[in-house]
């Protein structure tokens, strides 16, 4: 029984039962994505800022074999505390961490199984995973592409992390029929900038407008998520031929060093920050700030359409 796995904050049950507008927010980035305490800071004022702007916010995470969907702060404080020794979480690793009691955090695809599972359609995070460069011999491609072509759940982010092959990337979510959507852009974000040389499959002006498509893709019962890249506010940007030099000499060092898999996305995004001088850490916050307050509006409007 479903029930056995889950705790949901009473909050949360309540959003749920009065049809209030909820927002998912995954926990890898309080435990892998930076130090203590920016990582606890950065994680509470994201709820604030989910508050804020009209909606629950319901942070993930695997804690005492359930799947806690909406953190109290102390479990915050603890998964940020703990940082890279909790497990990061993603599909495969669920009925293992949930069998044997083990904590984690969960990443975008993960988080997203919770938010579908629970009943939560709207999903705010930094940046998704992707096809990894050099993805043609190591077929190092996240699981969370895979994901938004099962599971009916729209994700905010800043884009395809930098350090990945966008290229790629973007023909993998073609494939599955992933719609990519720009919020007042043609062009990709591309996390740490606004700028890529790419551009999504459509732009969308408002958040009532997103919320809309939404409405309609699951309404046609068409499985699976969509991509809603939000860049990041312009004078909070990385300059891109600094991002990325960086990001060539980090995978230089990766090479080096032999490091692959899951291992690979917290190294290179570390080095970055170090090769940034740490400019990258502040951008990643402001980018997750800036899509945390999209995905509450989104929420509010998709739950509008709903009632309507």
């Amino acid at each position: 029984m479903m029930v056995n796995y889950l705790d949901i904050k009473p909050e949360i049950i309540n959003a749920l039962d009065h049809n209030l507008p909820i927002v998912a927010l995954e926990s890898t980035i309080i435990s892998h994505g930076m130090p203590y305490p920016q990582n606890k800071k950065t994680a509470l004022q994201v709820e604030q800022i989910v508050r804020d702007n009209g909606a629950v916010p319901a942070t993930i995470a695997i804690i005492n074999g359930k799947i806690k969907v909406g953190l109290s702060d102390k479990e915050i404080d603890y998964l940020a505390r703990s940082g890279s020794s909790i497990v990061k979480a993603s599909r495969r690793d669920l009925p293992y961490l949930l069998a044997q009691k083990i904590d984690g955090a969960t990443t975008v695809a993960s988080t997203m199984i919770a938010a579908k599972i629970a009943g939560i359609r709207v999903f705010a995070t930094g940046g998704i995973g992707g096809v990894h460069r050099g993805a043609s011999l190591s077929f190092d491609i996240s699981a969370d592409l895979q994901e938004l072509s099962n599971t009916d759940v729209a994700v905010v982010c800043a884009g395809i992390k930098a350090i990945l092959d966008l290229g790629l990337t973007l023909e993998y979510l073609e494939t599955f029929g992933i719609p990519v959507l720009g919020y007042r852009t043609k062009e990709l974000p591309a996390f740490y900038t606004q700028k890529s040389g790419f551009q999504v499959n459509y732009k969308m002006d408002s958040a009532k407008e997103i919320a809309k498509l939404l409405k309609s893709k699951w309404d046609l019962d068409l499985k699976g998520g969509v991509l809603i890249t939000n860049p990041i506010p312009k004078e909070k940007e990385l300059d891109f031929e600094i991002m990325n030099k960086a990001i060539e000499e980090a995978i230089v060092e990766e090479k080096k060093m032999g490091i692959k898999g899951k291992e690979s996305t917290p190294f290179l995004l570390g080095k970055v920050k170090e090769l940034t001088g740490g400019l990258s850490l502040k951008a990643n916050i402001e980018l997750v700030y800036n899509n945390a307050k999209l995905a509450a509006q989104i929420a509010k409007e998709y739950q509008k359409l709903k009632q309507a």
